[in-house]
């Protein structure tokens, strides 16, 4: 009995001890794999651990890369800028030049010839008869006051200008709101333009590019205005038509504001009895007030003069009769007043400098434009667009 239980034992006991080693061999294959997956994990750790190092990389990369483009902009747009001012100095220099050339010899110790002397003061003499026909010099006033003031309405925008056409048949009200924009807004009278909902009432006039500053002007059913973003480019745009009509660059403007007090204006574009023109200062004439006289059809310069009026303190200014009005204030916003007038034909005048004030009013303008049909001043002024009524006296 205990032989048969050892021959039937033997085989259990064999077949448990085989399955024992295969277990442990199943056992030390699941450690094996095991290792290889913690391996594996441990590269795909440092794999994923090398992927963001290289992506951060990257964008410091792409940052390092942008600003250079931004610098490499920044330098660009100063290149263009200094060599505008290269040609604009050449102009200024070569027009010296020529000036001179005219009435010394080259040799500067030799006295000049009586004749020369004669000769050079016909030839200015013919100049201001020019001009004075260039300009159809038929003003016969002065302006010698500011008899009152119309708060005609408040949007309460800071910046911007609203105007009247001159011509006889023109009725419109326009609105430019703001420093930067590319909309005007059209209304059919100044009725209009003071109800209270007034974008319901009016027509919206998109231009192609939006201005710069507040020194627009409107004249013949034309829009003038200074191109954002350019240094010294002048469009003329048909508002019937909404389409533009000319373009021109106006020489040695745009490089400082026309006015300390309002810098947002580099170009002050003004309409008189005599036409159109453009106010800027230029750093050549010590920050002076440069008029030029620009013929609104070809879009030509006709004539410039450096004034002796600075842009220092000043806010706004306004043409009236060939005649220069600068209007000064303080930093801090207070009295606005009339300090400087220049005649271009320089007629002599006893308001040379009249200290004009503008009445009850305590503030600053962003734009005062002159209205040769009314007489009237249409000034914005703390976000509220004002008439003021001038007051004129024969030339004496």
């Amino acid at each position: 009995s205990a032989l048969q239980d050892h021959f039937l034992l033997t085989p259990l006991l064999m077949g448990m001890l085989g399955a024992a080693q295969y277990l442990m061999q199943d056992a030390a294959l699941l450690s094996y794999m095991d290792q290889r997956f913690l391996n594996l994990e441990k590269r795909m750790e440092k794999c994923n651990q090398d992927i963001l190092g290289y992506v951060e990389e990257f964008r410091d990369f792409s940052k390092m890369v942008l600003s250079l483009l931004a610098g490499l902009n920044t330098a660009k747009a100063e290149l263009r800028r200094e060599v505008e001012n290269l040609l604009t100095r050449l102009e200024h220099a070569q027009r010296d030049i020529e000036y001179f050339g005219s009435v010394t010899d080259s040799n500067a110790c030799v006295e000049v010839h009586e004749g020369l002397v004669e000769q050079q003061l016909l030839e200015e003499a013919e100049e201001k008869k020019r001009l004075k026909l260039m300009l159809n010099a038929s003003c016969d006033h002065v302006l010698a006051g500011i008899k009152s003031l119309k708060i005609v309405k408040k949007t309460g925008e800071k910046h911007g200008s609203w105007m009247k056409d001159p011509g006889k048949k023109h009725a419109k009200i326009y609105l430019l709101s703001g420093s930067v924009n590319n909309v005007v807004l059209e209304f059919s009278s100044i009725m209009a333009f003071m109800e209270n909902n007034q974008t319901l009432k009016a027509r919206r006039v998109p231009l192609p590019w939006p201005w710069e500053g507040t020194g627009h002007a409107i004249y013949q059913g034309f829009l003038f205005y200074h191109r954002h973003g350019s240094l010294n480019e002048i469009i003329k745009f048909n508002i019937l038509r909404r389409s533009v009509a000319g373009q021109m660059l106006l020489p040695g403007a745009g490089r400082i504001p026309a006015y300390q007090l309002s810098p947002q204006t580099k170009i002050d574009l003004a309409v008189d009895e005599q036409g159109l023109w453009a106010l800027h200062a230029e750093p050549e004439t010590g920050a002076n007030i440069v008029v030029t006289k620009i013929e609104p059809v070809s879009m030509a310069v006709e004539h410039s003069w450096d004034t002796p009026c600075s842009s220092r303190d000043a806010e706004a200014a306004f043409m009236a009769c060939n005649t220069l009005h600068v209007v000064y204030n303080s930093a801090a916003g207070g009295s606005s007043h009339i300090q400087c007038v220049y005649d271009v034909l320089g007629a002599p005048s006893a308001y040379s400098s009249p200290g004009l004030r503008l009445p009850k009013r305590q503030g600053s303008h962003s734009a005062v434009h002159y209205n040769p049909k009314e007489q009237q001043l249409f000034a914005w002024g703390d976000g509220s667009q004002i008439l003021y009524k001038l007051h004129t006296e024969k030339k004496v």
